[in-house]
């Protein structure tokens, strides 16, 4: 089916409600065999990709697994190489003046970003739309938050040498990056960014505090975690955490992230 070609003038098929629940259409075959029902005005996550087999890849277990399967959120590839150009579908070329590798063609990624927002607001504030990168905007606990105050998003996993600058211009495209490295593609990146996003979605999680207290929600990293058994090869679990005085322990975990972030994420730190 990935020959199967696209044309801005291709009918839509309207969103059929059945309740609380939607299903919409996709433009890759596979959701036909794998798509989920979904609350109406579940968070979605759309990723342009050329490997959609990828997906949902480890969003398929666990609870972010489950919260999927549950239609508390919804996740839609789309297949990149169905807008590519030619007898082959081909998305990318050399790039303008010379070099190594090759670069995703604008008019093949707008015609996608077309395609997987059709039926969403234009307005970027309540659905963004992302390109991964490593030269993009370091992601972090504060941007998942927005990124999960909004209705989605539409990720783009970069593959090659990049996408063409004018893509990125023309559709207002954020850049993101996970961090000061270089993958092969975008695609692990979207996983990471949309499973750090999801957790926090109201029902995802079982018990919202545990996101409250988690390393960066107050700036911090996380504070060291102990359980059973109470001795462990000669170490002992610190006696504060089984005085039952709920005012030391927190006092304890405070000092410990403090102490914690200033030796290895002194960055965080607003002192003066």
């Amino acid at each position: 089916m990935q020959g199967a070609g696209y044309s801005a003038g291709m009918s839509e098929k309207p969103e059929k409600s059945y309740g609380r629940r939607t299903i919409s259409a996709t433009a890759h075959p596979r959701a036909l065999v794998t798509n989920r029902p979904r609350l109406k005005g579940a968070w979605t996550a759309k990723v342009i990709t050329l490997v959609p087999e990828a997906y949902p890849g480890q969003l398929g277990v666990s609870l972010i697994g489950r919260a999927l399967t549950d239609g508390k959120w919804a996740l839609e590839p789309v297949d990149l190489r169905i807008f590519g150009e030619g007898k082959h579908r081909n998305v990318d070329d050399t790039p303008s003046g010379g070099g190594a590798g090759m670069v995703l063609r604008a008019d093949v990624m707008g015609r996608a970003i077309r395609f997987a927002e059709r039926d969403v607001t234009v307005d970027r504030a309540k659905w963004p739309l992302i390109y991964l990168t490593p030269r993009g905007r370091r992601f972090d606990q504060a941007m998942a938050q927005r990124f999960a105050d909004c209705d989605g998003l539409t990720l783009i996993a970069g593959r090659f040498e990049g996408l063409d600058q004018r893509a990125i211009d023309h559709f207002e495209i954020e850049e993101v990056s996970l961090g000061d490295f270089v993958m092969t593609g975008g695609d692990i990146a979207a996983e990471a960014l949309i499973d750090a996003t999801v957790r926090l979605r109201p029902g995802v999680l079982g018990n919202a505090a545990s996101t409250e207290e988690e390393s960066f929600s107050d700036g911090l990293l996380e504070h060291p975690q102990y359980t059973r058994p109470a001795v462990w090869e000669g170490r002992s679990v610190p006696e504060v955490l089984t005085s039952g005085d709920h005012g030391r322990v927190a006092d304890w975990r405070r000092a410990q992230a403090e102490e914690i972030t200033r030796a290895r994420r002194p960055d965080l730190l607003d002192d003066d």
